[in-house]
């Protein structure tokens, strides 16, 4: 018998731990040639605004030779109304597992509002949402993730609009990741998922921007040891579920996050990009290594491996 790859999160389960991470696929016919979204633990949108955003002017993106890249596109997204409208069915005709919203917005009152578009009109469609918090609040500059009051008030007024699972997306950009956890647990998140982007700067030496700097957030490869880093620092400081994210490239990573005790599930985002079937990958290896190994499930295997 194969073994179970399903796992709990907060309220729900999914059939596997692995998922996208927000913004890296697209219900369209490139993205269904090259990713199986049917077979993914859960599908990630990219984030939501209220209102429809273009993002950030060129340049957008730039890959750097550690072994990442730093991206700058500026929550470019359609907005909530449109995506209920209209994409959210793509996902539906894609064939997507089950699906994560991401929201974000400038104020709590946005993302109040545009979490309550989403419980209204999308709730059936929908197993949580994600709340992105490493953007500025425009009332006081303060960016959300970094300041643990804030957050706090943000989750407590978030979770009381919408009976949907509410996931908290961690920044790493914070002196004390296990402080600003607490106050997201306190505030009544049902999860957290991290880490988001390292914010990096780069000069660009080549190519029709060179002469310029690109500032963004870093992620691929290079940030994995940072990941694991903070993804345990939180481990230790809440009792919620997490979902662990930042480098991962192959079955061996994944398994690495795993290993971590409050880690539920993992995200891959810049890999697929080099390849589109890494997660598809990443799913047949934790089959392989639990079989090998004689597990029967993921608990098993957490039971055996998780070093606290």
């Amino acid at each position: 018998m194969k073994p179970d790859l399903s796992v709990r999160l907060a309220d729900f389960v999914l059939k596997n731990p692995v998922m996208n991470c927000a913004g890296t696929m697209e219900p369209n016919e490139a993205c269904i040639d090259l990713i199986k979204p049917q077979e993914l633990g859960a599908n990630v949108t990219k984030s939501l605004s209220l209102r429809a955003k273009e993002g950030n002017p060129q340049p957008r993106i730039l890959e750097v030779p550690a072994g990442g890249l730093i991206n700058r596109i500026g929550l470019q997204n359609l907005g909530v109304m449109n995506f209920v409208q209209e994409k959210i069915f793509q996902y539906v005709e894609f064939g997507a597992a089950a699906l994560i919203v991401n929201i974000v917005g400038e104020s709590i009152r946005k993302f109040c509002q545009v979490a309550g578009v989403l419980e209204k009109k999308a709730k059936d469609y929908i197993i949580a949402l994600e709340a992105n918090v490493s953007c500025p609040n425009v009332s006081n500059g303060l960016v959300f993730g970094s300041n643990a009051k804030l957050l706090f008030k943000l989750v407590k007024a978030v979770k009381s609009e919408v009976s949907l699972p509410l996931i908290i997306k961690l920044t790493p950009n914070v002196i004390d990741i296990g402080l600003i956890a607490r106050a997201v647990e306190d505030g009544g998140a049902d999860a957290l998922s991290l880490i988001n982007t390292v914010k990096s700067r780069a000069y660009i030496h080549s190519g029709p921007d060179v002469g310029q700097w690109i500032e963004g957030g870093l992620s691929g490869p290079v940030i994995k040891p940072i990941a694991l880093q903070k993804v345990w620092e939180v481990s230790q400081a809440v009792n919620l579920p997490l979902i662990g994210m930042g480098g991962i490239s192959n079955t061996q990573d994944a398994l690495d996050f795993l290993r971590i005790e409050k880690v539920k599930a993992i995200a891959v985002g810049t890999a697929t990009f080099r390849d589109p079937s890494t997660m598809e990958k990443i799913i047949a290896g934790l089959g392989k290594y639990l079989e090998e190994k004689g597990y029967k499930n993921i608990e098993e295997f957490k039971k055996k491996e998780v070093r606290k």
